[in-house]
């Protein structure tokens, strides 16, 4: 039998000393970060916080949305049938903004892709990451939002995403399942995704009332989204519905989505979302899990690089 010598004994505390101790960049703001590539995003930090005023208001409510709708349009089945699938979470959603912007389902992301088109262009960064980055940032600016991870590296996207590969509220429940199950996502990952609406609000399904919220604490991340949906009476339509996509809400302050409420009743996702309901750490790291993941659809982790770090601690 053989006995580790010496020096391996020593190489291997060297290595493990060396990676524990592992030297931070210092980027030339005096801010530091595991990686030098990152110190870009400090500026964009200040930025993003800029145009969200440091807050959970309407830009980073859109913020978030725009995250979702940029990587969810990923399709391998198109793919399989020699059709080009979409880039998922390749900024195409502003790089091509004169094509996307006209899809049904994009309606209303016009002024947040316009805010983050022009920080990334004086940044220099890509729109991928533009977007996933200020979803990050606008989730830990909402009370109780977790923080969620950030890796950069994305090239811009080279195509728009087809048409019809975002959920609409009026989508059955199959539908919504089978497209974002094409696009690599599960059904609990979907319903983990829809925390989101904690801190969401609707804009122009019922333009009559604009900045409806989903649920009554639109700036806190909770679970009362997941409660009062599931469980809440459908007694009103707040404004001057109904409407395509839209079912009777609990009171007049909030509204109500179709596809939400089908969601959280359904027998393939209702106990998963009872689950989350129940739980607020629960929610808040399945939530950060899912992001992690829909962050990467259509791209090479391979190439891409930590910045997590940039991401701030929420409040």
């Amino acid at each position: 039998m053989r006995f580790p010598t010496f020096t391996t004994f020593a190489v291997l505390y060297i290595t493990t000393s060396f990676a524990a101790r592992a030297p931070r960049a210092t980027c030339s703001d005096g801010h530091t970060t595991s990686n030098l590539a990152c110190c870009i995003w400090f500026d964009v930090l200040s930025d993003i916080q800029d145009l969200f005023e440091n807050a959970c208001g309407d830009d980073a409510h859109d913020a978030l949305r725009l995250a979702f709708h940029d990587a969810i349009a990923f399709s391998p089945k198109l793919v399989a049938q020699q059709q080009f699938g979409g880039g998922g979470a390749d900024g195409s959603i502003i790089k091509f903004s004169s094509i996307e912007l006209n899809y049904s389902a994009n309606v209303g992301l016009d002024s947040i892709v316009n805010a983050e088109k022009e920080i990334a262009d004086n940044r220099g960064v890509s729109y991928g990451d533009m977007i996933q980055f200020a979803a990050a940032v606008s989730v830990g600016n909402c009370d109780g939002g977790p923080r969620l991870s950030f890796m950069a590296g994305r090239p811009n996207a080279t195509q728009a995403a087809p048409d019809g590969l975002v959920p609409q509220p009026f989508d059955s429940v199959s539908t919504i399942l089978a497209r974002v199950g094409d696009a690599g996502l599960s059904p609990d990952e979907m319903v983990e995704l829809l925390a989101s609406h904690s801190v969401g609000v609707q804009e122009d399904i019922d333009e009559s009332i604009p900045g409806t919220p989903f649920d009554l604490t639109p700036t806190v991340f909770d679970t009362k989204f997941y409660n009062d949906t599931q469980l809440g009476p459908q007694l009103i339509f707040p404004g001057d519905g109904p409407h395509q996509g839209e079912v009777k809400s609990p009171s007049l302050g909030q509204f109500r989505l179709q596809s939400d409420v089908a969601l959280s009743r359904d027998n393939r996702t209702a106990p998963h979302w009872l689950a989350l309901s129940l739980s607020q750490q629960l929610m808040a790291s399945r939530f950060a899990a899912s992001m992690a993941k829909m962050a990467l659809l259509g791209q090479n982790p391979g190439v891409l690089y930590d910045c997590s770090d940039v991401i701030p601690v929420p409040k």
